[in-house]
C-alpha cells in the first residue's frame, strides 16, 4: 500500500517534460500526443501545488489522477480561469482503504467536472463522468480513461 503514481491531460501543444518538471512533477515518463493539443503523460509524484503551477505556467486547463496502489484515483482538474474540481475514482476499493467517500460527494464532483469541462471549452457527456466517479473496476486507470472521455477531451480513449 502506498504506491502512489499519476497520469496528467492538459489542452497544450507546448513541450510538456520540461513544463512538468519545472511545475515539480516527479519522474515525467513520455507524453503521448491526443488530438486537438491535449497531452497525456505519466509521472511518479507531485506536490499539491504542481497542477495549479502548471495550469498558470501553461495557461491551459489540464486533468490529473494521482493513484493509490492501481486501486484508488484521486482526480483533481483546473482551468486557467480558476474553475477546478475535485473527485474519486474506485470508490469501492477506496472504502477497503477507510478513505472517507463523503469527502467526495459524487454530486458535486459531476457538476465540477461538466463545469471545468466547459470551461475548458470542451463538450462534456454527464452520464459518462458520473459512470468514471461511480464505476468499480480491478485497476483505477481504467476509470480514468473513461473520464477523459467523459469529460470531451479529444483523442482520450476508454479501456472501461
Amino acid at each position: 500500500m502506498g504506491n502512489f503514481g499519476g497520469s496528467l491531460a492538459i489542452g497544450s501543444a507546448a513541450e510538456l517534460r520540461e513544463l512538468l518538471k519545472a511545475t515539480g512533477f516527479i519522474g515525467v515518463e513520455d507524453t503521448d500526443v491526443l488530438a486537438e493539443g491535449w497531452q497525456v503523460s505519466e509521472f511518479a509524484d507531485a506536490d499539491e501545488r504542481s497542477l495549479p503551477g502548471l495550469v498558470e505556467k501553461s495557461g491551459a486547463p489540464a486533468v490529473m489522477v494521482s493513484f493509490l496502489d492501481s486501486d484508488v484515483g484521486f482526480v483533481e482538474a483546473v482551468t486557467p480561469d480558476g474553475t477546478a474540481w475535485t473527485g474519486l475514482l474506485n470508490r469501492g476499493m477506496a472504502e477497503s482503504y477507510d478513505i472517507p467517500l463523503e469527502d467526495f460527494p459524487v454530486d458535486t464532483a459531476v457538476a465540477g467536472a461538466l463545469a471545468w469541462s466547459a470551461a475548458a471549452g470542451l463538450t462534456s457527456e454527464a452520464e459518462t463522468v458520473r459512470q468514471a466517479l461511480t464505476g468499480s473496476t480491478t485497476f483505477a486507470e481504467e476509470l480514468y480513461g473513461l473520464l477523459l472521455v467523459g469529460l470531451g477531451i479529444p483523442g482520450a480513449r476508454s479501456a472501461a
